[in-house]
């Protein structure tokens, strides 16, 4: 039996079903990987697309919609394979992409998770938003890519086609050890969707393991497949995830300090969105910061280890003051 299980999580998507699942199926070596959808609940005609279009697939049909992050965890439980792949519903692997990820891990027992390069599904000559050729932190906690910071995404030109050790992999097409997974937890279900693979590589990284880009293996992501960049549901799921995933894993020497320069550069963002009339988009960051308020509280346990060590730059001063809009313009102190 393949060691790697590729799960997709599917909620009413039955046209992404049918636009990526082939390409899926297609570019997938049965040999190395089986290709698995978990159904959240869908109340369209999702299950009915897989058994009458897609029979060879595998599928796991759950009772509602748990979320992104709870998803994913009870599908990864059903699963024994020594290797799972996280993929989006909206992603289309290209021809190979299993075989790099696999020959990368197999060949670094210490790295725990990794990525292949995301393009665009759209413009394939750029990289993608959610992940692009690996992702980082600021120093302020700002998730940024190789290859994408903020808006920006570059075009692909080669320039990060080596690879190397990452802060973050991207929850779109994320390969991680099954094992190492359920140790650290799996993706906090409170954060429902959003930030939640960047918390999950933070521990794994606390746990001692690495995390890496493997741009031999390339997929092309839609995004937006759920919700679009300017859904007030996602720009509030955005910025409470954010502020959660700093107060859960900085250690108590600099936490307070640290979110509370978060917090203030937020209330910028909230005042321009109010100057400019976006009052949805006002909205959502206000309630973020109420619900993580609320929130905290769940999370009474914090790490010693500041993985936020003020090595990394500073992308808000690179981006906005000196105009630094390519990974490569960026020093480790901006």
């Amino acid at each position: 039996m393949p060691n790697i299980a590729v799960i997709i999580l599917n909620w009413n998507g039955a046209k992404l079903l049918r636009e990526f699942l082939p390409a899926v199926v297609a570019n997938t070596d049965p040999a190395l990987a089986r290709v698995i959808v978990a159904d959240n609940g869908s109340d369209d005609d999702s299950l009915a697309v897989l058994k009458s279009e897609f029979p060879e697939v595998e599928v796991m049909a759950f009772d509602k919609n748990y979320g992104f992050a709870e998803g994913y965890n009870r599908a990864i439980k059903q699963v024994d394979s020594e290797f799972v792949i996280l993929l989006n519903s909206d992603v289309a692997p290209a021809p190979g992409w299993i075989a790099p990820l696999s020959e990368y891990m197999t060949a670094h027992p210490d790295v725990a998770a990794c990525q292949p390069k995301l393009l665009s599904y759209t413009v394939k000559t750029k990289f993608e938003y959610a992940g692009a050729a690996g992702g980082f932190l600021d120093c302020h906690g700002y998730p940024y890519c190789r290859g994408r910071i903020f808006a920006t995404c570059e075009e692909d030109h080669g320039q990060y086609d080596e690879p190397m050790p990452i802060f973050w992999a991207t929850g779109a097409a994320l390969m991680v050890r099954r094992e190492v997974y359920i140790e650290a937890g799996g993706l906090d279900a409170d954060f429902f969707a959003h930030m939640e693979e960047i918390d999950l590589c933070w521990r794994i990284h606390l746990m001692g393991w690495g995390i890496a880009a493997v741009p031999a293996s390339v997929v092309y992501h839609l995004g937006g497949g759920s919700l679009p960049a300017s859904n007030p549901r996602k720009t509030y799921l955005n910025f409470r995830n954010n502020l959660l995933m700093m107060h859960k894993n900085l250690p108590d020497a600099t936490r307070s300090r640290k979110l509370l320069t978060r917090r203030l550069l937020d209330t910028v963002a909230w005042a321009k969105a109010v100057a400019t009339l976006d009052f949805k988009t006002a909205s959502a960051i206000w309630r973020a910061h109420r619900d993580f308020a609320k929130m905290r509280v769940r999370y009474a346990s914090h790490p010693q280890a500041d993985l936020l060590d003020g090595s990394q730059p500073d992308i808000l001063v690179g981006y906005y003051l000196r105009g630094k809009r390519r990974f490569s313009q960026l020093s480790r102190k901006n």
